[in-house]
């Protein structure tokens, strides 16, 4: 070839390097012929990852740790979101009394049990009152989740109730009091204003209903009322 040739400078050479791998040129010089305008063939599909397997087995129903485990894992939980926080029950098996509440309030998900905060010193006087100290409670929720917004359809309160129910089974304690309108209508099919001042049967438990410590902070008036659901629990008898 004749002629006389301009040097490239670095800057120019990078340049064009550039220029040559946006174009797509990946060799100088190849043996066979390249025919440019022959379409491209199509883009190869991207291999992906399979995500892990969400836990969605049901609870064993046989232990309650099998139970907590479930509660503390499964995406099957009633209420379960991405935005929803978990509180998993709090207290030992076979315990004087279970506290079954209303969905956890932020207080409660701050102290990572279901009844939390200034909710939670009430409900330890309460318990003094009659005898018994916060070890000697089982504390549950209803619905493990806090999830402000959130409300229960008829369907997630059927669950819940029978998640419910198991869960009085296997954490066997002696005595159940129900907290708050949410366990009265899941599992009395009452709100708490007709379910307070009797004696119920859950599971075989003398079971009695009263107002969320919550309700008590606000409703001072109301303590006395709650007394006299703490002395029905624990009277004799059936």
């Amino acid at each position: 070839m004749g002629g006389l040739a301009d040097e490239l400078d670095v800057a120019e050479a990078r340049s064009a390097l550039a220029w040559w791998l946006e174009a797509g040129v990946d060799v100088a010089v190849q043996e066979e012929p390249r025919n440019w305008l022959k379409p491209a063939g199509p883009a190869a599909k991207p291999t992906l990852e399979p995500l892990p397997e969400p836990n969605v087995a049901q609870p064993s129903h046989e232990t309650l740790l099998g139970l907590r485990d479930w509660l503390a894992s499964s995406t099957q939980v009633p209420l379960a979101s991405a935005t929803a926080r978990r509180i998993l029950p709090h207290g030992p098996e076979n315990a004087a009394v279970m506290l079954l509440s209303d969905a956890p309030a932020l207080e409660d998900f701050t102290a990572g049990q279901p009844i939390g905060g200034e909710a939670w010193q009430l409900a330890q006087r309460m318990l003094a009152a009659i005898g018994l100290s916060g070890e000697d409670a089982y504390s549950a929720s209803l619905s493990c989740f806090h999830s402000p917004g959130a409300r229960m359809s008829e369907k997630d309160r059927a669950a819940c109730a029978e998640i419910a129910r198991d869960h009085i089974r296997l954490a066997t304690p002696q005595r159940l009091l129900l907290l708050g309108d949410g366990p009265c209508m899941a599992l009395l099919g009452k709100r708490l204003v007709e379910a307070r001042g009797h004696v119920h049967k859950l599971e075989g438990l003398r079971t009695v209903a009263t107002f969320h410590p919550r309700h008590l902070i606000k409703r001072p008036l109301d303590k006395s009322l709650a007394w006299r659901d703490l002395l029905l629990l624990m009277e004799d008898g059936s």
